[in-house]
């Protein structure tokens, strides 16, 4: 009988399995964190294009003549989803009126668009018009009337 075998033992000692454990374990601790961020950024990147196709279909019914829809309904838009579950937000500017005071902000307060807003409120689903509250910081904004389309953190 070869040394170190015992007759009719099959199987993985408990310090065997504690060890394939700890390592399963550590794997999934580092993957787990970088897979939740890979998600959210293509949830990012999802918003961004949907807002992109919305801007640019506004932009296509005022420049053939059309007046700035009053929701994005009218657009056929209206029951569009972000990637987290929540419907854009479409604040149009009455013309020549200003703009509103529930515009969205820049961090002097000055208004980011002047002719409408359009915005996903991002990951928590919540938001406030100035782009320096907390809420308003994962929120997915068109600003400087679409030469901006991004997180609103990095405008």
């Amino acid at each position: 009988m070869p040394v170190g075998r015992s007759l009719g033992r099959k199987g993985l000692t408990l310090i065997e399995l504690l060890s394939v454990l700890t390592i399963i374990g550590t794997l999934a601790g580092i993957a787990v964190p970088k897979l939740r961020e890979t998600i959210y950024v293509a949830q990012v990147a999802k918003a961004i294009g949907d807002i992109r196709v919305i801007s640019q279909e506004i932009d296509a019914v005022v420049a053939g003549g059309g007046a700035l829809p009053a929701s994005l309904a009218a657009i056929g838009r209206g029951g569009w989803l972000d990637p987290w579950g929540n419907p854009y937000q479409f604040l149009p500017f009455p013309a020549g009126k200003g703009v509103p005071g529930a515009a969205r902000k820049d961090r002097f307060l000055v208004p980011i668009n002047s002719e409408y807003d359009l915005y996903s409120m991002g990951r928590d689903g919540s938001s406030v018009p100035p782009l320096t509250g907390a809420s308003a910081r994962d929120d997915i904004v068109r600003a400087n009337d679409g030469g901006f389309i991004g997180l609103a953190s990095k405008y």
